[in-house]
Order: structure tokens, then C-alpha cells, then sequence
């Protein structure tokens, strides 16, 4: 069977991670797995995947994903594999109509990563959408949360859609070994009580909230933020309007993520919308206590393991993070339901959810 992921880039976030930990895992399953990229542009994820040498990479362009002729582009790569898997916008849109147009018999699959983006907030995007969907065989979602949005702002039909939660490498997280403060950066230090947020810098992401809070937080109290986006500059500025320089750290892109989790503290994860939440299985699965905005998505992965604080409310952020640097037993308890929890989205689960629908749509 022969497997085309298709995707925006392989720039930092979410999906993106998904395919970089995935498709390898096709592949060693007997799977021949490629990826097809928009925007080939150099990013670490890519340069991961390449020393790889697991799978073939095509590239269509090295500049903005959002060019029609990419619609055409994509219609010869219906006739060579079994199957099409897309992910993201506007990928979704053009691999939808590259299947029209080539009158391809190859199922396609897409995955819906996220519970709010703004063609589901606009009523003339939102036609759109639904007459984008109908393209699709079949429709993965990554939390019950995202299928029922998508089944009643979009109108897809219950029978189209399918839910496979997000997987992590719980393992990989767990046996991390944990770096030296000094080595993630000279301001930290081992008397440090450290936070850390994994998440990009763009507008459904909310690191705000958390550098608030961080400013009624006892000063031996720190905040590592990973992660390049285009509101990294704004989020900055708010650290110096706060004078929190010597205690929010930046420390951009990184690939030893797990190692940086198993140095800190508390994991947390504050956020306008969320469909998942990779950040928080990785947290939890570090064996790190997990905080995280009360948002759909989210907190269907975290409620009853780790804590939920009101999106946005930066006291309450703050009094969840001092309760578990005071609070011994309360922290040595959520970090334990945390791993439990994280358990549950082993990486292993979902590949194997994806062969088993993949099989199923091609008959193999």
C-alpha cells in the first residue's frame, strides 16, 4: 500500500509533528509512506525527516503554500499512490480539488486538527468548507470535541468522520534524561521553580497570559517559552513592559524538547482554542505536572489528570502554579495522573488506528 501525506510545510507545530513522528512508523509497519510538502522551505522538522531516509519528500514551491497551481501540481500524485492524506488549510482545499478535477479513484483522507479557525466562523467560508468536505472519503478527528464541531458547523455526515486521538512517543518523554538548567540557559538555576510552555507564537496560542501571570508570581519562579512564531517580538515586548527579563527565557525552535521538560517543573499550555494538545501529552508523559487553559480540545485530553485554569485568567494561573510549588503531595499526585493519562495517547495506538482506516478505504 502506498501512502501520500500532503501538508502545508513542515514548519514548527502540531501537525507538522505529527507527520515528522509518524511517517516513519508507516513505513517500519511495511507501509510505504511519503510526504508531499507545499512550502519545501527549510525547517528543523525537515531536516529531521530527511536524515531520516525513511520516505520520499516532494516539494512543490519554496515560497507561500497558497498558490492555486498547486492544484494541478497535486494531480499527477493521484495516479501513483493508493491512497491521499491531507492535512491542514489550504492543503485540504487544493487536494480536494485536485481529486475532482483528476476524477481519481484514490480514496483521500484529511485530517481536522483544530475545534475553531475562520472558515468555520464565516458564513460564506463556511459554504465553502462544507462543499470542500464532500471531496473527502473519509474525515479523522483528533478529539471528540473537533467531531462534534465539525459535524455540526460543517454538516458532514456522521458516517464520513472518524475519531483517532493524537499520539506521542510516551516513552521517548519518559526516559528523557533531563539537561542542566545552565545548559538551557545561564539565568536558570537550580533553586528555580521553572514553567515551560512548548507552543508556537501565533494567535491561537496565548504565552500572554502565562508572562502575566508569571508578574504576581514569586521571583524564584521562571518561565521557559519554546517555540518561533510571529507574535514571538510582541510577547517580548510584554516581558519588558513587566521588567521579567531576568525570568522568562526564549529559547526559540529546539529538538530536545523532552529533555527540556524533564528539567523543569510544571508543563502548562495556555491557549484561545486547542484540538489536541500535543504539548500536554508530552508534559504529562515527561512525568511533570501539566497545567492548561480550559478550552475545548484541551481539556478533553487533560480534565481529571492534570489542571484546567478559566482561558485567559491569569490569577487563577498563577494560584494553580504556587499551589504546586507549595503543595508536595498535590504535586507528586497530578504529576502521577498525569502519566497515567498520557499513557493513553501512546503514538503506537494512533499509527495503528491510521493502517487500520487506511486498509479498510483501500481494500488492502
Amino acid at each position: 500500500m502506498k501512502i501520500l501525506h500532503i501538508i502545508n510545510s513542515l514548519a514548527t507545530g502540531g501537525a507538522e509533528k505529527l507527520i515528522l513522528d509518524t511517517i516513519p512508523k508507516y513505513n517500519d509497519a511495511g507501509i510505504k509512506a511519503d510526504i508531499l510538502l507545499l512550502n519545501g522551505t527549510a525547517h528543523p522538522f525537515l531536516e529531521e525527516l530527511k536524515l531520516m531516509n525513511c520516505c520520499e519528500i516532494f516539494v512543490l514551491g519554496e515560497s507561500s503554500p497558497y498558490q492555486l497551481k498547486f492544484i494541478f501540481k497535486l494531480i499527477p500524485y493521484f495516479k501513483k499512490y493508493d491512497l491521499v492524506h491531507a492535512h491542514l488549510f489550504p492543503t485540504n482545499y487544493f487536494a480536494a480539488a485536485a481529486k475532482r478535477i483528476s476524477r481519481s479513484r484514490a480514496p483521500l483522507v484529511m485530517t481536522e486538527h483544530n475545534t475553531s479557525n475562520r472558515r468555520f466562523r464565516s458564513r460564506k467560508l463556511l459554504w465553502l468548507n462544507k462543499t470542500v468536505y464532500k471531496a473527502f472519503t473519509k474525515i479523522v478527528c483528533i478529539t471528540d470535541e473537533v467531531k462534534h464541531v465539525v459535524e455540526t458547523k460543517a454538516h458532514v455526515r456522521h458516517e464520513k468522520l472518524i475519531l483517532i486521538y493524537n499520539g506521542v512517543d510516551t516513552l521517548k518523554f519518559a526516559r528523557a534524561p533531563a539537561l542542566r538548567r545552565s545548559e538551557i540557559n545561564p539565568k536558570l538555576s537550580d533553586v528555580d521553580f521553572l514553567l515551560v510552555q512548548v507552543s508556537s507564537f501565533r494567535e491561537q496560542k496565548d504565552q500572554s497570559t502565562a508572562i502575566r501571570a508569571l508578574s504576581i508570581l514569586p521571583s524564584n519562579i521562571k518561565l521557559i517559552l519554546v517555540g518561533e512564531g510571529s507574535l514571538r517580538d510582541l510577547n517580548k515586548r510584554l516581558v519588558q513592559e513587566l521588567s521579567l527579563e531576568d525570568r522568562v527565557v526564549f529559547l526559540g525552535n529546539r529538538s530536545d524538547v523532552a529533555c527540556i521538560l524533564k528539567a523543569s517543573d510544571v508543563g502548562i499550555l495556555s491557549t484561545h482554542f486547542e484540538g489536541f494538545g500535543l504539548a500536554a501529552v508530552e508534559g504529562m508523559a515527561s512525568g511533570r505536572p501539566f497545567i492548561g487553559s480550559d478550552v475545548p480540545g484541551l481539556s478533553e485530553v487533560v480534565a481529571g489528570a492534570g489542571i484546567l485554569f478559566p482561558q485567559g485568567d491569569e490569577r487563577k494561573l498563577a494560584a494553580e502554579v504556587l499551589r504546586l510549588m507549595t503543595d508536595k503531595e498535590y504535586y507528586q499526585a497530578i504529576a502521577a495522573s498525569g502519566k497515567i493519562r498520557a499513557a493513553q495517547y501512546d503514538i503506537d495506538r494512533m499509527v495503528q488506528a491510521h493502517i487500520d482506516l487506511y486498509r479498510e478505504l483501500t481494500n488492502s
